[in-house]
């Protein structure tokens, strides 16, 4: 099976070294920018990626536990950050869904 091309939002690990996240995938630049905990930010060629996935040095992680988006990069808008959300719950107000009382599904309105 081959590994999946790197997704925004998830975590790897090289070689057994530090976690980083992928932050961006430029198609036309054929390139990955990763953020690692500490907040630098590097560029990888997506060649390389492949080549390290074939030789399986790199491999799904875990975000570090101490781990806070310390840049203001985003996420891909498509796929929302939802740790991000979640951090910012706020009890007072109710997130559920309602009952669907009083909706006539056969209304033709």
């Amino acid at each position: 099976m081959a590994f999946p091309p790197p997704s925004v939002g998830d975590w790897y690990r090289l070689n057994g070294g530090e976690p980083f996240e992928v932050v961006a995938v430029d198609d036309d630049d054929a390139t990955i920018e990763v953020q690692y905990a500490d907040g630098s930010v590097e560029e990888l060629d997506l060649e390389d990626w492949n080549a390290w996935c074939d030789e399986r040095l790199l491999a799904l992680s875990e975000a570090p536990e101490d781990w806070s988006d310390s840049a203001d990069i985003e996420a891909d808008e498509g796929r929302p950050r939802l740790d991000r959300y979640f951090d910012r719950y706020d009890e007072d107000r109710d997130l559920r869904a309602r009952g669907l009382d009083g909706i006539d599904i056969f209304d033709a309105g």
